[in-house]
Order: structure tokens, then C-alpha cells, then sequence
């Protein structure tokens, strides 16, 4: 099966991009990880400033041990922001923290994009666990049922990549609006810096949806072919 041209094609479209995503974002917050910024917040005073503004001040700011491992959790009201961000006074930090105070004003809002994304999480991660083993258990038993109902349990991360797309874009939409705003970046340049941090942190999702259609698109042809 994996030697079809054909499968390749779906598959390596998501790997090389995501390859150059990650280099990108990575590079993206080094070089504006040593650029100050003017208002001197760190990362954890941008995002408690943008969520008193908007009236969240249930919701807390902790730090968490990682790179680049920040995130909101809605079923929590918790804004966890990485070392790297939580403590320093950066343009990738305020444009970081102020990405994922967007995610909590999202939760408060009731996007919905962001509420159906919260409620499928659970059948993704079973879809993502149960439906490689169904599969492959499929193959070998030589029943397309078995694989076909592999591949449609698979599909649920691929909905779950296309559903972050839009909460991720405008988590960003709004962060950028948000440090506008709140007179938190003052000049261009610091906009600029910002948006090209949130810009290549966005190609990562780009490349994890086309990474998971590709992928599922290869379960369903294996499965039809079988």
C-alpha cells in the first residue's frame, strides 16, 4: 500500500510544509523574542490587561514549563503562557499573549467555532487513537468494512484541523486589534513585528489541516482500493 505514488502525494504535501512552518514560526520568535517592547509588559501583564479590560478577571494567568507551549483552556478559564512568554517583555511575547487572550474573549463571546471545536475534542482524541488500530486491524483481517470504519473514525482529526483554522485566525484577528487598542503597541514597527510572529505561528495549523486531510484522504483510498 505504501509504495502508490499516489499516497505519497497526499501525504508529503502536509510534511514538507509543516517542516517549513515550524522552522518558520520558530525562527519568527527568535528574532522578535530580543525585540522590546516600548510599553516594557511582559508577556503575563499584555494578557491580564487585555482580560480585565474585557471584564474576564475570572479568568487566571499561570505559567507552564515548555517552548512555545501556550494556550487557553476554556473547560478551565485558565491562560497558560511558557516560560519564555509568561516573564518576558518582548513583541513575540505581548503578540503570544495576547493571541491566547483572544482565545478566552473567543470562549466568553460563545464563538461558535471555538465552542464546537471544545465539544468534538473527546471523539477526536478516540477517532485519533481507535482508528489507525481499526484500520490496520482492518487490513489484516482483509475486511474493507472493518477499514472503512477505521478511516471515518480517523476523520475526526481532520475536522478538528479545519475547525481550528478559523479560531486560530481570529483569535489572531483579535489580537492585533486588542494590543491596538489598548495602546499596548504604540508605534508600526511593533504592529509589524507582531503580525509576523501571529502570521507564522498561523502557518503551522494551515500545515497540520493539510497534513491531516492528506492523511485521511489516504485512509479512505486504501480503503476503497481494498
Amino acid at each position: 500500500m505504501f509504495n502508490d505514488v499516489l499516497l505519497w502525494i497526499l501525504i508529503l504535501p502536509g510534511m514538507l510544509l509543516g517542516g517549513w512552518a515550524q522552522s518558520r514560526v520558530k525562527s519568527s520568535y527568535a528574532r522578535f523574542s530580543r525585540v522590546p517592547l516600548d510599553a516594557g509588559l511582559t508577556g503575563a501583564e499584555v494578557a491580564r490587561h487585555i482580560l480585565d479590560r474585557r471584564g474576564l478577571q475570572a479568568v487566571r494567568v499561570e505559567r507552564v514549563k515548555g517552548v512555545l507551549s501556550d494556550h487557553y483552556d476554556p473547560r478551565g478559564k485558565v491562560l497558560r503562557l511558557s516560560e519564555g512568554v509568561y516573564d518576558a517583555r518582548s513583541i513575540a511575547a505581548a503578540g503570544i499573549a495576547a493571541h491566547e487572550a483572544g482565545h478566552a474573549i473567543q470562549d466568553a463571546d460563545d464563538y461558535a467555532p471555538m465552542e464546537f471545536r471544545t465539544a468534538i475534542v473527546p471523539v477526536v482524541k478516540a477517532g485519533s487513537s481507535a482508528g489507525p488500530l481499526v484500520f490496520f486491524g482492518g487490513l489484516m483481517l482483509g475486511s474493507s468494512l472493518v477499514m472503512w470504519l477505521g478511516a471515518v473514525l480517523f476523520g475526526a482529526s481532520a475536522m478538528f484541523a479545519l475547525i481550528t483554522l478559523p479560531v486560530e485566525f481570529d483569535a489572531s484577528k483579535r489580537a492585533l486589534k486588542l494590543l491596538e487598542e489598548t495602546g499596548i503597541i504604540h508605534s508600526e514597527n511593533e504592529m509589524a513585528g507582531t503580525r509576523h510572529v501571529l502570521t507564522s505561528a498561523a502557518w503551522t495549523y494551515v500545515a497540520a489541516a493539510v497534513s491531516a486531510i492528506g492523511s485521511w484522504a489516504m485512509y479512505l483510498l486504501a480503503s476503497r482500493r481494498r
